[in-house]
């Protein structure tokens, strides 16, 4: 399989392809309860049952250079996030996103940038690096559209790691497991989950669809943290993401997690692009 190549930032990767990679995590994370919309200018994910921002968002946006042809697209946008009573919040990238000085104009406008972070793409081939030997007691476990019978324990042992992962609140956990078990029943979706004597410790997901595998909810358990898990769990997604077709394997970090940053970049993924800019309007005007 012909990984990407070519110069940074963008890898030889067409403006077409780049806009693919903006819009392929939004329809991974449609499922159940939320939607996506292509207004061929941006693309809008929608949930119906969550307020949160990550979840209500629009992406891969295109908009005029010209500033009233701009205003009129925006205040389209804000109207359209106030009826869906939710607030606006935009994915802005620079240099890929038009006009090309969206973050200044949206924060003239008063959005507020909530920190952003970076796509990161497989270059290098993962088959052709070490393999990673399990510790003493573990199991990885891969799973792909499981039975109604295993989804229900399968989703409780995902939310725990999840949730200690990630800093979930123990209040969300009962949503947490039925957004997992939700995402279990979507056939291009695959989960890892590492267990140490019968204990969930790490987990790693994987969206394959459209030749394309977007890698997210890499986690360990605090407890287990600094035994290289995290190092084997995206070893495992990124050799499965190729032997099963993919021609793009990517995943986003956050810009201030440096030490997920590291890691990614010795396993053969590089930054796509700027840092991207997460613009949110609390109060719209």
């Amino acid at each position: 399989m012909p990984l990407p190549s070519g110069p940074d930032p963008w890898f030889g990767l067409s403006p077409e392809t780049l806009r693919f990679l903006e819009v392929h995590p939004a329809r991974a994370i449609a499922i159940p309860g939320r939607g996506w919309r292509d207004f061929g200018d941006a693309v809008m994910l929608f949930s119906a049952g969550e307020k949160e921002p990550f979840f209500n968002r629009l992406t891969a946006v295109r908009w005029p250079e010209d500033s009233c042809a701009f205003d009129a697209r925006l205040r389209q946008a804000t109207e359209l996030f106030a009826a869906l009573d939710r607030k606006p919040y935009v994915w802005a990238i620079p240099s890929l996103s038009a006009p090309l000085d969206l973050v200044a104009r949206l924060a003239a406008n008063g959005f507020i940038d909530q920190g952003g972070g970076y796509d990161m793409i497989l270059l290098d081939d993962p088959a052709a690096r070490p393999n990673v030997p399990l510790p003493r007691g573990a199991v990885l476990e891969r799973w792909n559209n499981p039975s109604d019978a295993d989804r229900v324990a399968l989703a409780a042992a995902l939310a725990v790691v999840i949730g200690e992962s990630f800093g979930i609140p123990e209040s969300r956990r009962a949503n947490l497991i039925t957004e997992i078990a939700l995402t279990l029943a979507q056939p291009f979706f695959h989960a890892c989950l590492l267990r140490v004597d019968g204990e969930p410790v790490a987990t790693g997901e994987r969206f394959t669809f459209d030749g394309a595998s977007y890698l997210s909810s890499i986690g360990t358990r605090p407890a287990w943290r600094g035994r290289g898990f995290a190092r084997l769990i995206t070893t495992a997604l990124a050799r499965d993401s190729v032997a099963g077709g993919s021609e793009l394997v990517y995943l986003g970090v956050y810009a201030d997690n440096t030490r997920a940053i590291r890691l990614y970049d010795r396993l053969g993924f590089r930054m796509l692009g700027p840092r991207s800019s997460d613009m949110l309007l609390e109060r719209p005007r």
